[in-house]
């Protein structure tokens, strides 16, 4: 096989694979460090033993996002405040048309397979719960659950029985299904990614709240804040940003007013899909100063997660001058 055709081969199956490891480890950077690693992998492999390009790249990078996983699940116990996944942004701004490619593959054409995978749930209540399974079992649960894979196929894939990879999705969707209803600081965001808007409702929803935002209107912004609306802030003790999660709309919308009354007309905010739904970027002195996933629960913003940490907000920031 020739370089360009197994460089054309990657290529194709490039948005599944970072499909598996962006949800696997819930950083974009990782994910591509990742992709980076299967890449010289493929590269140095002889490609005619293989039966299959797709199962061969598919079982590489998850074997190796499990490794990789393992280390982060360490490395995030210390993390300094609340941890946060890496938001995966789209700066096409949210509005009726057709649907977004979430994988950065600028210029292709998805495939309905990949369309299918780009509507599996990207949200950071999803991400966050997914943060409570070990790696094999998330790595398990994901195979089956949103990317459709066979028992056969994901026991190929993990070098264990098919009895062992039925009983890892199982335990998976116990766990999961107990930290989705336990109370916690995760809850009105889990309840509200069961509850999808259309993207036409995301889209106008999402210019009343950044227009009371913007202006620091505090009654608009309150008849969009759901009672019970949380913030979390991710400053991963480079920036400032909340050690508690901010409780109920009254607080939230002090905040933001607050913001007005310091900042003025320095603050811009900036319409965005983030995780795969209406989100805000907001930049201070046209500085990305962060970016906020929202997550909606009948017609109101229930749960506010505001990335705030330079390392997480990086990537925003090169795939803006790309775009410039």
């Amino acid at each position: 096989m020739t370089d360009d055709l197994a460089l054309a081969l990657f290529t194709q199956h490039r948005p599944r694979l970072f499909g598996v490891a962006y949800r696997m480890l819930a950083s974009r950077s990782e994910a591509d460090d990742v992709l980076q690693d299967a890449w010289l992998r493929w590269h140095a492999q002889d490609k005619a033993v293989l039966d299959s390009a797709e199962a061969w790249l598919v079982t590489v990078v998850t074997r190796l996002c499990i490794d990789r996983l393992r280390q982060l699940q360490q490395e995030r116990q210390h993390y300094v405040g609340h941890w946060l996944p890496e938001p995966l942004v789209d700066l096409a701004e949210p509005g009726p048309g057709p649907d977004i490619d979430l994988y950065g593959q600028a210029g292709l054409a998805p495939s309905p397979e990949q369309l299918l995978e780009q509507h599996s749930d990207l949200s950071f209540a999803y991400l966050l719960l997914l943060e409570r399974l070990k790696p094999e079992e998330r790595a398990a649960f994901l195979l089956r659950e949103v990317f459709d894979n066979d028992y056969p196929d994901i026991a190929a894939i993990l070098q264990k029985s098919e009895a062992s990879c039925r009983q890892l999705v199982h335990r998976a969707r116990e766990r999961l299904a107990r930290q989705e209803h336990q109370a916690d600081p995760l809850s009105p965001a889990v309840r509200a990614a069961s509850s999808p808007v259309t993207r036409e409702t995301h889209a106008l929803l999402l210019e009343k709240f950044m227009q009371a935002l913007q202006s620091g209107q505090r009654e608009a912004m309150l008849g969009l804040l759901a009672e019970d609306a949380r913030l979390i802030g991710d400053g991963g003790g480079k920036v400032a940003s909340f050690p508690h999660p901010l409780e109920g709309a009254e607080r939230i919308s002090w905040l933001y007013y607050a913001n007005v009354r310091r900042f003025g007309a320095r603050i811009v905010y900036q319409a965005a899909w983030i995780n795969g739904a209406a989100g805000l970027l907001r930049y201070v002195d046209g500085v990305l100063e962060s970016a906020q996933a929202l997550q909606w629960q009948a017609g109101r913003v229930s749960a506010i997660y505001v990335v705030r940490n330079p390392d997480k907000l990086a990537a925003i920031a090169r795939q803006q001058l790309a775009v410039d």
